[in-house]
């Protein structure tokens, strides 16, 4: 079984995706190219439903380009999308504030993914040796757990959503919707 994969910079750009990958973060791929991981869940309205702790992950997020922006100060595109995000968010600036720095190496991501619903899932992010700035990340579940019974759905999905129209899962629904 295959498993979510993508590559990422260190501004939280997504450059690339397996079939899976595109398909668990369907909502910021279909964004302006690239699609960012911390645009997403700072301004767009959807990151409220799809991160299970919004909180944490902009936590998160925000320490992530800190340190990036700590490793090259006068990268203008790392500057842009912070000037960017401060300018449109104060939630963003107040993080900003709290000068957290982190590396995103593993950890848990829950989600609840639109089509598919809750996702529990641990990820490794891999830094690729000959580009310090890119990293590969992969998604896994536990073993006989609902999110590993998730996975298969959502390629399934993710097979029908590029065979065309008309032949995508309805979205997922939670106990008493």
């Amino acid at each position: 079984m295959s498993v979510p994969a993508l590559v990422q910079n260190g501004r939280l750009d997504l450059l690339a995706a397996n079939d899976l990958g595109r398909a668990l973060y369907f909502q910021i791929v279909d964004l302006a190219q690239p699609p960012n991981f911390a645009r997403f869940a700072v301004l767009d309205p959807r990151a409220q439903d799809f991160y299970v702790d919004i909180d944490a992950t902009r936590d998160l997020l925000v320490a992530v380009l800190r340190a990036t922006a700590g490793r090259d100060p006068l990268d203008k595109r790392t500057t842009a999308l912070i000037s960017e995000l401060s300018t449109r968010s104060s939630d963003f600036t107040a993080r900003w504030a709290k000068h957290a720095v982190r590396r995103h190496a593993r950890g848990r991501k829950v989600i609840h993914h639109p089509v598919v619903g809750p996702l529990d899932l641990e990820f490794t992010d891999f830094d690729l040796p000959h580009d310090p700035e890119l990293s590969v990340v992969t998604y896994t579940a536990q073993p006989g757990s609902a999110s590993a019974d998730g996975l298969p759905l959502l390629a399934a999905w993710a097979h029908n959503r590029a065979a065309g129209p008309g032949t995508s899962l309805p979205p997922a629904t939670t106990a008493g919707d």
